[in-house]
């Protein structure tokens, strides 16, 4: 089986593409000379873009107030157990002032789907955040908004929009959500972005409950032909206030083959070391790198906020994190190899 999976791996290298069954197959049967082979052509393909850069970005949790009931989410609205909290313009933009004096270039605001930041008041964050940094990127991470808001929000200049597709089986998206949520409507939305012009971002969580192989599969599918500029996978960790606390967390083992097989699909994509591989393995962010990730994102929030922006279960807040811990990662990124870069960091043009 090995021998197989290697030229899958091979054929995806040489295409960007393989059908439904030879991604499950990939999927499925992950032994370690197939996860070694793909590592290893993940990092090659990885430097050629890019070559041993990392690219850091500031992130601001600017709300955990959300409208939405996400079944396997900290901060759904169900949960009356969240101590919330909403940053001011103020704040944010003091978020922004500090992580701009440590070196960060791109500062994402990401946040529950909060009624408070209507179009107009984060388009006037973008702006105010813009003329005082014009040499920074705006990433949001905003939930699903209509076509028009997105519009707004790209007018106003932000430049890059993170929106987890979750899943791209509409019946496994519907055992993770609430009936008023819709799969068509998150897919909509994706697609709404890409047009408008945003950077895009998509993603999903590895493990998440009743998650199949041929999901998985479906996934990497969906980021083939999708063609997203950024991508955000993480394991599935339990939070104690869901439906799913009982359920096991997910893999960072499977999470890093996966990572190597979206770089393959798509080599110029930037691809985060994300804080939930982080929070499941005390050195899973340096594994996500060395396995064809390229971005880390330390947390600019406020302090006394991080441990309320409670997704899952013992999230990372402090250490290296922290954006204030920035020459602890750095050391952390040198010693596998790899330099933290302070600049916007964007897509590379596919080679």
């Amino acid at each position: 089986m090995t021998e197989k999976i290697i030229k899958l791996i091979d054929k995806l290298q040489a295409s960007g593409s393989l059908t439904l069954d030879e991604y499950e197959i990939l999927v499925a049967n992950p032994t370690p000379e197939a996860v070694a082979y793909a590592t290893e052509r993940a990092v090659e393909v990885r430097k050629k873009h890019y070559g041993n850069k990392v690219f850091i970005r500031g992130l601001i949790e600017i709300s955990n107030i959300c409208k939405n009931n996400c079944l396997y989410c900290g901060i759904r609205g169900g949960n009356s157990e969240c101590e919330r909290y909403r940053l001011t313009p103020e704040q944010i933009l003091s978020c922004c002032a500090e992580g701009y004096a440590l070196g960060f270039r791109t500062f994402v605001m990401q946040g529950g789907e909060d009624a408070y930041f209507t179009d107009e008041a984060v388009c006037s964050i973008i702006k105010e955040i813009k003329e005082k940094y014009p040499d920074c990127a705006v990433t949001l991470s905003l939930g699903e908004r209509s076509r028009e808001s997105y519009q707004r929000l790209y007018e106003a200049g932000a430049d890059r929009y993170l929106l987890r597709h979750e899943t791209a089986n509409p019946e496994h998206y519907a055992k993770l959500h609430p009936k008023e949520m819709s799969w068509h409507n998150r897919i909509n939305c994706l697609h709404d972005l890409k047009e408008i012009g945003f950077q895009t971002g998509c993603g999903f969580m590895v493990g998440s409950p009743y998650q199949t192989n041929k999901d998985i599969a479906r996934d990497l599918k969906f980021i083939e032909e999708f063609k997203p500029h950024m991508c955000g996978i993480g394991p599935f960790i339990p939070h104690k206030a869901t439906v799913f606390a009982d359920r096991p967390a997910g893999s960072a083992e499977l999470t890093c083959y996966l990572l190597s097989i979206i770089r393959l699909i798509r080599p110029n994509i930037l691809l985060p070391a994300t804080t939930a591989l982080g929070s499941i393995d005390g050195n899973g962010r340096e594994k996500g790198i060395l396995a064809g990730a390229n971005v880390v994102m330390p947390n600019l929030s406020p302090a006394d906020t991080r441990k309320k922006y409670e997704l899952y279960n013992n999230k990372l807040y402090t250490n290296a994190e922290s954006a204030q811990a920035l020459d602890q990662l750095k050391s952390r990124m040198l010693s596998i190899g790899y330099e933290i870069v302070c600049d916007r960091g964007d897509a590379k043009t596919q080679i």
